[in-house]
């Protein structure tokens, strides 16, 4: 689960992470008013940020053209202004989609004199099997782009998860990064205080883009985290309430909400031969044989290994409402999935729904006999395919005669 990055600040500040003073709004009078707060207490310099859970706000151009989803200014009426611009539009960015998203909400901080720019985060590395700190002194630039080009400038650090990271790690991966001085132990701070805050929220990610050395006014260096994406393990929400709540369903596709309320996995894509499939091993590699036999899949469906009827059902229901599906691919593999329980499942689900799409099925494994009779018994309208190779084609040459 995604959360904006106001709430990744809170979390952030909670286990003592060094951040610029600011706060969420959801009103231009409110982002005005907060504006002037900031000034009075010393800020020169203010950043309004648009919240959406995309990158490249600041290169975003929102649907009526106003451009970008952030603002550098000086006074709170300009603040004022450039958010009601932002509140109610439609943000569209390289990781939106044409589609874009709906600002809600704005973030109202104080910009920082950056001296230097650095790339942190804390992840899963399940090649390793523990968590690892990945840094970088190539902040404010894509990781991905940064491996590929300069793969040098990255470091990392695997943690003992029985241990957490420990202090001297901490200092070897902040001389690592050039930090010298006092920004040694800064730098030592920050890092176990991030972890930590990784640890103890379940995250799947955290990361902060750009971590900057800043001048205070003082005239002195610090670090702050002025970005942040946090990402929650789905899993562990049972033990975070509060996290939970932050959930933005705003932000997620409604065919994707609905299909969590059936405890599916669902993704909806861009092609027109939908997917049902149990496992998510075999739901890529039916969605590869697709693209194989010259077919585009419509989406990435897990009924996972013990589905309901009322789940399969369910499952159809919410591949009909994507208007792209010109038809639909069953691939089943019974472990220990009942094959009846999911023939029962389709033949429940297209008498409900009066499906007219083609339906191509594929079961195999545990008590396929029956589920191949259930079908057979219903007498409605379903190609049946021998292995998955011959149902793949079966589809994609059904789309391709009926485009």
């Amino acid at each position: 689960m995604n959360i904006h990055e106001f709430q990744a600040r809170e979390l952030l500040a909670e286990h003592g992470v060094p951040l610029p003073p600011g706060g969420m709004c959801a009103s231009a009078e409110d982002a005005g008013a907060l504006a002037q707060q900031l000034l009075d207490s010393g800020e020169t310099l203010l950043v309004l940020k648009a919240q959406i859970h995309a990158g490249g706000r600041g290169k975003g151009t929102f649907t009526d053209g106003y451009p970008g989803g952030v603002k550098l200014l000086r006074t709170a009426p300009e603040i004022r202004t450039a958010a009601a611009a932002m509140l109610g539009n439609t943000l569209v960015t390289k990781q939106t989609g044409p589609e874009g998203r709906r600002v809600n909400r704005v973030l109202v901080a104080g910009a920082p004199n950056i001296q230097k720019e650095l790339y942190l985060a804390v992840l899963l590395d399940r090649s390793l099997a523990r968590p690892v700190v990945m840094a970088s002194t190539a902040g404010g630039m894509d990781i991905e782009e940064v491996a590929a080009k300069t793969p040098e400038k990255i470091v990392r650090q695997p943690v003992d998860p029985l241990l957490g990271l420990q202090p001297y790690e901490a200092r070897d991966l902040a001389i690592a990064l050039g930090f010298t001085g006092g920004l040694i132990h800064q730098a030592a701070g920050l890092l176990m205080a991030v972890y930590r805050a990784w640890w103890e929220s379940d995250a799947s990610l955290i990361e902060i883009n750009p971590l900057c050395v800043v001048k205070t006014r003082e005239g002195k260096e610090a670090l702050l985290a002025v970005d942040a994406k946090i990402s929650i393990d789905d899993n562990s929400l049972f033990r975070h309430p509060r996290i939970q709540a932050m959930r933005d369903l705003a932000e997620e596709s409604p065919l994707e909400v609905e299909a969590s309320s059936f405890a599916l996995n669902y993704i909806k894509l861009d092609g027109n031969i939908a997917c049902l499939v149990n496992g998510a091993g075999l739901a890529m590699a039916t969605m590869d044989i697709i693209q194989h036999y010259g077919g585009v899949p419509a989406n990435f469906l897990d009924v996972g290994g013990g589905a309901s009827e009322e789940q399969v059902a369910g499952a159809f229901k919410i591949i009909m409402k994507d208007p792209n599906v010109k038809a639909i691919l069953v691939n089943i593999f019974g472990g220990i999935m009942d094959c009846d329980v999911i023939a029962r499942g389709i033949v429940q689900a297209v008498k409900e729904t009066g499906l007219k799409l083609p339906l191509v099925v594929r079961l195999e494994g545990n008590n396929v006999e029956s589920g191949r009779a259930t079908l057979a018994a219903s007498r409605l309208t379903i190609t049946t395919g021998e292995s998955m190779a011959d149902a793949a084609q079966k589809v994609v040459r059904t789309v391709t005669a009926h485009p």
